[in-house]
Formats: C-alpha cells, structure tokens, sequence
C-alpha cells in the first residue's frame, strides 16, 4: 500500500511515516517510480510505534525494542530477551514515578479547591477521582 493509504488506515501523517523510516522505525520497499508501497503488516507496526510513543517512550528507544516484540499483538518475538525485559522495567517505573507525581499535584490541587472555593462550588466526592 502507498504512504497515503497506510496514513489513513493508521491516523499517523504521511510525515511521521517518513519521519519513521528514518529512524529505522518502518520500512517500505520502493516501486519503480520510487514511491513507498508498504506492507499490509505495516498497520499494525505503525499502530505498536504509536502506542509506544504514547507511553513516553523516544524514537531511539522504541527502535532498540521493536525487532524484541511482535506487531500482530504485541507479545514478544523470539528474539525477546532480558534486555527486552530491562528495558519495559525501567520505562515502567518511569511510568510509575510519573503517575505518583500528577497523583500528588492532583491531591494538592483538590486541596486548594476544596479550602477556597465556596460551598457551591465544592467538588462533590463522587466527582473526585
């Protein structure tokens, strides 16, 4: 398929699908008149490069980890190994640290609401998460 037709199957832009072959992310072969014709596999890879990227993780990482797992659901290749498993470990305690730290500043926030906003106004609890 062109780069027109896996942008819109995965909602990615034609620029960051050329943004990710670049980083050695996705790959495409070329017709003869040079356009990109990619895979039907390419979905679901750009679909995994997407996911990674949401959870916070750099073009430079998500390329050491992606020959580790495999597109089609994300379990691991036959290549996975302790690295792999090295790896997700520290970006989940990222993760972790991250969540704790907007858990506090949402805590301090509710705080704030709570003693300065008038009665009215108050955050009922059931809103509170």
């Amino acid at each position: 398929m062109r780069i027109g037709g896996l942008a819109r199957r995965t909602g990615v832009s034609e620029r960051s699908l050329r943004y990710y072959e670049q980083e050695g992310l996705l790959s495409a072969e070329r017709t003869p008149g040079g356009h990109r014709d990619y895979a039907e596999a390419a979905v679901a890879r750009v679909q995994r490069i997407q996911e990674l990227y949401a959870a916070g993780l750099c073009s430079s990482k998500i390329a050491k980890l992606l020959p580790c797992m495999r597109d089609s659901d994300g379990g691991p290749a036959a290549t996975a190994d302790d690295f792999l498993v090295s790896e997700l470990t520290v970006e989940r305690a990222r993760i972790d640290k991250m969540i704790e730290d907007l858990q506090r500043s949402r805590s301090l926030l509710d705080g704030i609401i709570d003693h300065a906003a008038p009665a009215k106004t108050k955050i009922p609890p059931t809103l509170q998460a």
